[in-house]
């Protein structure tokens, strides 16, 4: 009898079992529903599609995270309360305490990631699942921002924060813009018309690519390397698909683990740096549900709530569905508390065809 690992597979079931085929048909779906309902909005423009890229990018660098913690076999549900927190802080270090931008910025990565690192030491400590130890920080860390903020301003918005990154060395990599001279030579070429509506004050409308793009599209290249080519990124699927095999193996999966949530407070992080420069200010309720924005945008991706199986690509995929139909509810005036409908419908759906594939990956019935 053939072995059944060396059993041909036809392109098409290879086709079907990829993860992000999902994602990939949606996005398609997404673009050609908006092209023939909204071409003439300006949503295809340069500044719309700024705009739909600028929110993608943001659900993109929590989702990045997300996906490759959700590999590993496991969830955090207290990403949307770091996003708050970190910024909390680099506000009261930089504007409160009068210390440099790059030095609060810096410290909320230390205390953001070392968090993460107690997350995931108390899962793999204690054996109780991540929801339960996650739901417990989400809460634990909304409240600390809170009181953080109260405590030091009596407020729970604090602003002056761009005020205070003026001059500053780090701060223009989360808060800056790249390719500034692109868009003001394409309008000094006449070309203005071609990728924007005008000039504003003597500038293109569009004048350069946001560093949260920059970030977005940085951390999904990353990501997808490490899942696709490296060691580490056999031993992530490894955690996920059967954690004590994977230790007979000798795969360390409690320090993948570790680092995964370690990875999801950094992109938490990267998140609330790049939030506060653009706002100039930092408030105790920011990041509110993008926990669950960012695990939606993964199962959208194709990755499997059990673990062991999923795509960075997938994911960003996922992140720019929910970009574009965000800002297109916008142009085309529909009600904006139809997004969340759509959130709940999209996963919904996601989850039931990521389990036929599941069934067709594994021969379940």
């Amino acid at each position: 009898m053939a072995d059944e690992r060396l059993k041909e597979m036809s392109s098409l079931r290879r086709a079907m079992i990829r993860p992000e085929l999902g994602a990939i048909c949606g996005t398609v779906l997404v673009f050609v529903f908006f092209l023939l309902v909204a071409a003439d909005t300006g949503m295809f423009s340069a500044e719309g599609a700024m705009n739909w890229g600028i929110v993608s990018a943001q659900f993109a660098i929590i989702a990045v995270g997300a996906c490759l913690l959700m590999i590993s076999g496991e969830f955090d549900l207290s990403v949307g309360s770091m996003i708050g927190f970190a910024g909390i802080v680099i506000a009261i270090v930089s504007v409160q305490w009068g210390w440099p931008v790059w030095l609060g910025i810096s410290l909320a990565f230390a205390i953001a990631v070392a968090l993460g690192a107690l997350n995931g030491w108390l899962v793999i400590k204690t054996g109780l699942p991540s929801f339960i130890v996650t739901l417990a920080f989400l809460y634990i860390l909304r409240g600390l921002t809170i009181f953080l903020s109260i405590a030091t301003t009596r407020k729970t918005i604090i602003g002056g924060v761009k005020e205070a990154a003026e001059g500053d060395w780090l701060a223009p990599l989360f808060g800056g813009k790249i390719f500034n001279g692109l868009f003001v030579w394409l309008a000094d070429m006449g070309m203005i018309d071609t990728f924007t509506r005008g000039r504003r004050a003597g500038e293109p409308i569009v004048d350069g690519i946001p560093m949260l793009m920059v970030w977005a599209i940085v951390l999904v290249i990353a990501g997808h390397w490490v899942l696709t080519r490296t060691r580490f990124g056999n031993w992530i699927y490894a955690s996920g698909g059967d954690a004590q095999a994977a230790r007979y193996t000798g795969v360390p999966v409690d320090r993948v683990k570790i680092l995964m949530f370690m990875l999801t407070a950094f992109c938490a992080t990267v998140f609330a740096t790049c939030q506060v420069m653009e706002f100039g200010s930092a408030a105790a309720d920011r990041g509110l549900l993008k926990e669950f924005e960012a695990i939606i945008c993964v199962v959208i991706g194709g990755a499997l709530l059990t673990g062991g199986y999923g795509s960075v690509v997938g994911a960003a995929l996922g992140a720019l569905i929910f970009g574009v139909v965000q800002q297109g509810l916008f142009f085309t005036g529909v009600e904006s508390s139809l997004f969340r409908v759509f959130l709940g419908l999209i996963l919904l759906l996601a989850v039931i065809l990521n389990t036929y594939i599941r069934r067709m990956i594994t021969g379940e019935r």
